[in-house]
């Protein structure tokens, strides 16, 4: 009998494929306006780039960002396809839902990369509201087991759970859950939002349940709702997917929102990332990851070199920034308001 989880998976990268705009494009990003230095008092070839995070030494701060997996050729493929690109380019990578590996066995396979990547940065991933549908602590560390992870995302999701037909939508008193999870479980946990963005009081409650990691997977890029549009017929005359596809934090504003907590909190920015320019934005804004998926999806479907070359343009790309602010390295760019010369109403 088929598995709806495993299925739901293709689903997915099928309609991504066959509707462009469930990337909404929002270019919030562009809103930002930087200090160009036209003496940047540099020499391009010393720009350093690199960062450290959860113990591992990157290249440059990007993560490819939550995806798939799941009991099919074409999610194995895409995540061996991935693996192997953050490892030859030292950046971090995160699987998608893992959930599908309790339902249907066979999946395993697809979370299976440390063979793949041996010293790469690898998050793991579970939905943290199957903390209130039965999963526990011990199916979080056979998810960390399986993928050999550094750390595991409790995404959050609540605007896909209550568009998609099955969704699951019972997030009352989760951050009690979270906390079970967060104190015995071996790696760091990172809550995570999958595109609506994380606002601080979710922050707050993170930080209460003992969370030090967040990606604030802000409004701007893939758009959940839209994507479980095309799973559902109209509910009540409106097209509900539809409707809401916008709804949420644009990422540049969930990093201002998240200022205040900075000093005891890592942040990764995600959520219609989509250049090094970007990236270089995100971290002045305080992010010290970058997260990016749907520039990769196509690419993870062709070959491991064809992800490396989007991952290299990204790198040049983001290098280049840095110069042209005259920054040497991301302590000179995190935080540096003087960097920014308008804000989001610019």
């Amino acid at each position: 009998m088929s598995d709806p989880t495993n299925n739901r998976k293709i689903e997915h990268i099928r309609a991504i494929e066959a509707d462009r705009a469930t990337d909404r494009s929002c270019a919030y990003f562009d809103r930002i306006h930087l200090r160009h230095r036209a003496l940047p008092q540099l020499d391009l070839s010393v720009v350093d780039p690199s960062v450290q995070l959860l113990g591992k030494s990157l290249s440059f701060p990007l993560l490819i960002s939550s995806m798939t997996g799941g009991d099919h050729e074409l999610v194995t493929r895409i995540n061996r396809n991935l693996a192997i690109a953050a490892e030859a380019t030292g950046v971090a990578m995160g699987v998608g839902s893992q959930r599908v590996m309790f339902t249907h066995p066979d999946a395993r396979e697809s979370f299976e990369l440390r063979r793949w990547a041996p010293s790469a940065l690898l998050m793991g991933n579970i939905g943290a509201v199957q903390l209130n549908y039965g999963f526990d602590v011990g199916h979080c560390q056979q998810a960390v087991d399986c993928l050999q992870a550094d750390a595991l995302y409790l995404h959050l999701n609540p605007l896909q759970e209550a568009v998609q037909p099955e969704g699951d939508t019972n997030f009352s008193a989760l951050d009690k859950a979270i906390a079970t999870v967060a104190a015995d479980l071996s790696v760091p946990v990172i809550l995570k939002e999958v595109g609506a963005g994380l606002a601080p009081e979710d922050v707050a409650l993170g930080l209460a349940a003992g969370v030090r990691h967040f990606d604030l997977a802000g409004t701007g890029g893939t758009s959940w709702s839209r994507i479980e549009h095309h799973r559902q017929p109209e509910q009540g005359g409106t097209e509900l997917g539809l409707l809401y596809q916008d709804w949420g934090i644009p990422t540049p504003l969930a990093l201002q929102l998240a200022r205040p907590f900075m000093d005891n909190a890592v942040f990764i920015a995600s959520g219609g990332v989509r250049t090094g320019i970007d990236m270089v934005k995100s971290v002045i804004l305080g992010g010290s990851l970058c997260g990016m998926a749907a520039p990769f999806l196509r690419p993870a479907m062709e070959s491991p070199d064809a992800v490396i070359s989007v991952i290299e343009r990204l790198r040049r790309e983001f290098v280049t920034a840095m110069f042209l602010l005259g920054a040497s390295d991301l302590s000179e760019l995190r935080l540096n308001d003087a960097l920014i010369l308008t804000g989001l109403e610019g």
